[in-house]
């Protein structure tokens, strides 16, 4: 034990000295020493004499030096037994609040004879309470032996429960570092991955850096090595092209795998035609014969650059759609070719005012249509439900994907006109399955509106479809653009009886911890992870951490994209709760729809599991 005695009275010094250096005080101890006496047979376990190094001042002042000598010397004092009136020096209330100004732990023990002093004030200076106590004088020998050994022990006791939360703060520090790598990087090659990439090039369009390139690399030829060779060549391929580019570029530079043979470069450049160079070298590079599992094989590779000085206030998808139409050009030129963006290539910005235009009167001329998806539950592998999809037959430009005008409407504002129109289609259309949930997605401009859920409510109550029927659909960017105000809105949503599903779960910035105090119920694991089921062990892992953990947070769990009898497999193993994808139906127009609920309720296969979540709740 560690023990600082602060006292101006000599007498008392004295007192603590003949205490502290005494056996402790035991009760039983003088029925110990006549059993010894009688019995010639010493008692065991009596208690052993104070073990205590102790410390005394006779002014505060030296009891605070003390203090902090101890603690930089390592060997903290864990009680301190202070005196209130000791002139001339400071008093006893100033000496304890320097004291745990200098060591938060030490456990401080007030003696006085007086009762002029505040207990309250001195706990507000010197506190926590829980570690600030008060003997008055004269005080016994037991009462301060006890005290001591007391707090030295629980200051023991306080030690070592520290000691345990830093070790487990470290264990939490480190796993979130490794699974904040493991999130940014690309489980094959070890590169930085797509979100990585992004994150770097949002925060240059950001600061506007005038000497920086945007480069996406496709490899050529790619195809034919893993078709002759297989798959493990391919992989050893792209690792070895990814090494290859690293050795040829600037040290520091981002050099990130995007998916597939596609690498992106974030080059640092002081001139365009320094970036340019080094493009034509990355060239040069990837067309040299390489070794692959002893097999000579001969690619090559195309570049599409931006140089971000022609185009300062684009944001970050500008400049990435870009430097891809760049891509898509040096390909179109042949193989093994450069291509740098110019506003000549941007066809596609013509291409989308005509989107725009047509879009505008899509709703007017009856040519958007609304797909269904059945949602199927994993235990009986029978629909519970469709998810509506928006579709757009264009007389001008034919069949334009969701992917394609979806941006444009959120662009425009032409979202909120969109969105209110499928909200009414879908719920309409829902009324001829009764025992169907319908799942609709919102964009992050829809979930935005101040009139969001008054919107969804009076659209349902007006054609009397059940809340508890409604699944909402949102994704990452709608949930975190705005904390506060997303955590509010989907409570709301939750408690009056809506579902709420994440959508694209994995593909942003979001984690299960960052998820878990909104008001959720079910995740939508993406499909880029369910296509690597059964040939990526990393997708396996990945689909079945999240499920796991959702799970562990009373979340179900919705993979999307399952196409084969093995993905479905996979999934009901792992323990995904829905599921959807070709393998059970694609989008499907309103009268398939219809068919396909009556033979699901002619055959009479009503979802009851337990496990699902719908089952009570949705279906019924």
């Amino acid at each position: 034990m560690r023990i600082l005695i602060i006292d101006d009275e000599q007498a008392v010094l004295d007192a603590y000295r003949h205490i502290l250096a005494s056996d402790p005080v035991d009760p039983a101890s003088d029925l110990d020493t006549l059993a010894d006496a009688l019995f010639d047979d010493p008692t065991p376990n009596r208690s052993p004499a104070l073990a205590a190094a102790i410390t005394y001042c006779r002014q505060g002042v030296d009891g605070v030096a003390e203090v902090e000598a101890a603690l930089a010397s390592g060997r903290p004092f864990q009680v301190a037994f202070l005196d209130i009136r000791m002139p001339p020096g400071i008093d006893g209330k100033e000496t304890a609040q320097r004291i745990r100004a200098i060591d938060p732990n030490i456990n401080l023990v007030i003696v006085s004879a007086y009762s002029d002093h505040n207990v309250t004030d001195i706990s507000l200076v010197a506190g926590p309470p829980d570690k600030i106590f008060y003997i008055s004088k004269p005080f016994a020998a037991d009462e301060i032996q006890q005290m001591a050994i007391a707090l030295s022990r629980r200051w023991e006791v306080d030690a070592r429960q520290v000691s345990l939360l830093h070790k487990k703060i470290d264990e939490l520090a480190e796993s979130e570092a490794r699974a904040r790598h493991a999130a940014l990087h690309d489980f094959l090659t070890g590169a930085p991955n797509r979100l990585a990439f992004q994150q770097h090039l949002n925060a240059k369009v950001q600061t506007q850096d005038k000497r920086f390139a945007l480069a996406l690399i496709d490899l050529d030829r790619f195809k034919v090595v893993n078709d002759t060779f297989g798959h493990g060549a391919g992989d050893h391929l792209l690792q070895t092209v990814y090494e290859a580019i690293r050795e040829e570029v600037p040290a520091g530079t981002l050099v990130a795998r995007l998916g597939g043979d596609e690498f992106g470069v974030a080059i640092e450049a002081e001139t365009v035609e320094a970036a340019e160079e080094l493009c034509q070298r990355i060239i040069g590079r990837c067309a040299r014969t390489m070794i692959i599992f002893g097999n000579s094989v001969q690619i090559g590779a195309s570049i599409g650059m931006i140089w971000l000085a022609d185009f300062i206030g684009r944001d970050a998808n500008d400049v990435l759609r870009f430097a891809d139409i760049a891509l898509y050009e040096a390909k179109r030129r042949g193989r093994q070719q450069y291509c740098r963006f110019d506003a000549a290539l941007d066809a596609s910005t013509q291409f989308r005012q005509t989107v725009e235009a047509a879009l505008r009167l899509a709703v007017a001329n009856d040519e958007l249509t609304v797909h269904y998806q059945p949602i199927i539950e994993r235990d009986s592998l029978v629909a519970i439900g469709f998810e509506a999809l928006l579709r757009w037959q264009s007389p001008l430009h034919g069949e334009i994907p969701p992917a394609v005008f979806i941006p444009i409407a959120e662009e425009t504002g032409l979202i909120h006109e969109l969105g209110d129109w499928i909200l009414q289609r879908a719920l309409t259309d829902s009324l001829g399955w009764p025992e169907f949930i319908v799942s609709i997605n919102f964009s992050a401009a829809q979930f935005k509106r101040a009139d969001f859920v008054e919107n969804i409510c009076s659209a349902a109550r007006s054609l009397a479809v059940p809340f508890e029927r409604i699944q909402i659909e949102v994704t990452e960017t709608a949930m975190f653009e705005d904390i506060d105000r997303a955590s509010s809105t989907l409570s709301t949503l939750q408690s009056l009886g809506f579902r709420v599903a994440l959508d694209d779960f994995g593909t942003g910035y979001s984690n299960l911890l960052s998820v878990k105090n909104f008001a959720i119920d079910c995740i939508k694991i993406d499909k880029s992870f369910v296509d690597g089921l059964g040939t990526e062990s990393e997708s396996a892992a990945i689909v079945n951490a999240i499920t796991h953990l959702a799970r562990g947070l009373g979340l179900s769990v919705t993979a999307e994209g399952v196409e084969t009898d093995m993905q479905c497999q996979a999934l009901r193993l792992i323990g995904c709760s829905h599921m959807q994808g070709y393998l059970f139906g694609k989008g499907v127009p309103l009268a398939e729809a219809n068919e396909y609920y009556l033979a699901y309720r002619d055959a009479d296969r009503r979802v009851v599991a337990d496990s699902s979540p719908y089952s009570a709740r949705a279906v019924r």
